[in-house]
């Protein structure tokens, strides 16, 4: 009995170990087998090995507090999943981000509203402060497992159906201002970011944004600024439009910028759910998105996320599920039966080919979009045609030669010509209403110089439900329910739990049918490169040849230290098996 105890312990230290790693471990460490943990997916845990040959380097896990409290203060659940299954996410190299959301019925002060917790603006070591109560708890049960922790999911929705906010901004303050001590009282070096709002129900709406509204309440508070403002990041939810992606993301830069505040910003949610999946056909989709939609959406959303400045970004979300009661359209890279969707490749490509990212440009918004991506080793220029037509584009050569990728990792050598490389971009098959179209065509990849040591090779599409695989496509992948589990009983009579607990489930945000005449746009309208004779390019492609690398050196520290921390990681791992064989 002690030696499966000593064990046990030992196993849990060890994750915990791989876990801190994770978080020490340099950004750029991608190219020693890490993935580059600045690209995600929700939920891995759902599709582990999938999430594997994904190649996301983090993960978003949801904790709403009134699954793991439902009853009282003195029970405790492991939800949404075990802590063995996170730290099994920690071993496989993701790093995992928490979102606590969902006040239970106990715990709620009714006079307030949907969400505020009962006791919030007593002292944070008042007993009857449950929210400072519960966050302590949660937070030290997961350190050395979660650093970085999302507080509330979208409370700009106002809608009672939806809603999981009823309180007012000041309220809202308050559960930052809380959220904020009681974390860094755990743990100094914590990450607390703002909740992602949805931005058009507001809009559409004709209400004050809710951040403005937000951040004029924080500005109020003389001590905010002395507490870094109670928060270390900003988070978004994007769908459904690449240009969204970049305008909004500059948007809300600007407008934490108009209050003196400057922080980094993750979209922790982007998609482009498909509507012709027969494996989930949607009957009155809001958009007609086609897979190969999805896939093109992928690409452009990752590169126009970076040219705004993101500093991470992550799809909603990694597969299908048969609780996906809520979503109206499937948005899993992976479907209920494990096949992949095409978006699952165009993941691969654009991280494969992206990864280790330094610097992004949005240098051309026309007919076309260029973004220029500079990473370690080299560069990548995303490119496509915004409109139903095909476009010839100039982009700047950094090298004599470079590689030609299509979204489904199909390449070719390009070879530069007068300084240039000239393509030909598609056009958009333009499913959707509007000009420029919701989602551009095909997008292509101009690849110089060395990609990513160890990044995962790519796999083909498969097809969904009642349909036959393509001979050597990816195998299907496993869908793990998750399982919970109680580690303490509570030993109080349950109370009833009043019907005003939001029970919602995250989801994503669609965005409305008709897009405000005030969406807000880029600061400035990049121009295209002046060309020379365009030289049109056919896909499919040959296969590749290799292209010099830039003169550009690879970050050789960046190599030494994840080499070094891999080695660890083996080590420890080792440890855990001889004491299992013990």
């Amino acid at each position: 009995m002690v030696h499966v105890s000593c064990t046990h312990q030992a196993s849990r230290i060890t994750f915990r170990l791989l876990c801190l790693l994770i978080f020490i471990l340099p950004q750029t460490t991608y190219a020693a087998g890490i993935p580059d943990r600045r690209f995600g997916v929700v939920e891995s845990y759902v599709a582990p090995q999938a999430a594997g040959a994904l190649g996301a380097g983090w993960t978003r896990v949801t904790f709403e507090w009134n699954q793991i409290q439902p009853n009282n203060a003195n029970e405790w659940n492991e939800r949404p999943v075990a802590d063995a299954v996170l730290d099994a996410e920690c071993a496989a190299g993701r790093e995992i981000v928490g979102l606590i959301s969902a006040t239970p019925g106990w715990a709620i002060d009714h006079s307030k509203g949907i969400g505020v917790p009962a006791g919030l603006f007593l002292p944070n070591d008042h007993p009857d402060n449950t929210w400072a109560t519960f966050i302590r708890k949660l937070m030290t049960h997961h350190a050395g497992r979660i650093q970085h922790w999302i507080i509330w999911n979208e409370p700009d929705i106002w809608d009672t159906g939806f809603q999981s906010w009823g309180g007012t901004v000041d309220d809202f303050v308050q559960l930052m201002r809380v959220t904020y001590t009681v974390a860094h009282e755990v743990n100094p070096n914590i990450v607390i970011h703002l909740p992602a709002v949805t931005h058009w129900w507001d809009v559409n709406y004709g209400r004050e944004l809710f951040l403005r509204r937000y951040l004029q309440a924080l500005t109020a508070d003389s001590m905010a600024g002395a507490n870094n403002y109670y928060f270390d990041a900003l988070t978004l939810h994007l769908y459904f439009n690449p240009d969204s992606v970049y305008d909004l993301s500059r948007f809300y830069l600007n407008l934490l910028g108009e209050f003196g505040i400057y922080k980094p910003l993750w979209i922790a949610e982007t998609n482009a759910a498909p509507s012709n999946d027969p494996a989930w056909p949607v009957a009155n989709p809001q958009f007609n998105i086609t897979q190969e939609d999805q896939a093109a959406y992928i690409i452009q959303s990752f590169a126009m996320a970076l040219a705004a400045g993101a500093q991470r970004v992550a799809v909603y979300k990694m597969a299908d599920l048969a609780s996906d009661t809520a979503n109206p359209e499937p948005f899993g890279l992976v479907r209920q039966d494990g096949s992949r969707r095409p978006a699952f490749t165009a993941y691969q490509v654009a991280t494969r080919y992206l990864a280790g990212f330094t610097h992004a440009s949005l240098d051309r918004r026309d007919d076309a979009a260029v973004v220029t991506v500079e990473r370690d080793g080299g560069w990548t220029t995303v490119a496509w045609a915004r409109g139903p037509a095909d476009v010839t584009v100039q982009v700047a050569a950094h090298a004599e030669s470079a590689q030609l990728v299509d979204w489904r990792g199909d390449h070719r050598s390009l070879a530069a010509r007068d300084g240039v490389y000239t393509i030909t971009v598609p056009a958009s098959p333009c499913h959707h209403a509007g000009n420029p179209c919701l989602i551009g065509g095909s997008p292509y990849l101009i690849v110089e110089g060395a990609v990513a040591a160890g990044a995962p090779p790519l796999s083909q599409p498969t097809q969904g439900q009642a349909a036959t695989a393509t001979p050597g496509s990816a195998p299907a992948d496993e869908i793990i329910t998750p399982t919970v589990t109680s580690t303490v009983k509570p030993t109080a009579t349950p109370t009833m739990t009043p019907t005003l607990t939001p029970t919602r489930t995250p989801r994503p945000t669609r965005t409305p049918a008709r897009i405000p005449t005030n969406t807000p746009t880029a600061t400035a309208t990049p121009t295209s490169i002046p060309s020379a004779t365009p030289t049109p390019v056919a896909f499919p492609l040959p296969a590749a040849t290799p292209s010099p690398a830039p003169t550009a050196p690879l970050r050789t520290i960046s190599l030494a230290v994840g080499g070094t921390l891999i080695g660890a990681m083996g080590v420890l791992w080792l440890i855990v098996r001889k004491s299992r064989r013990g």
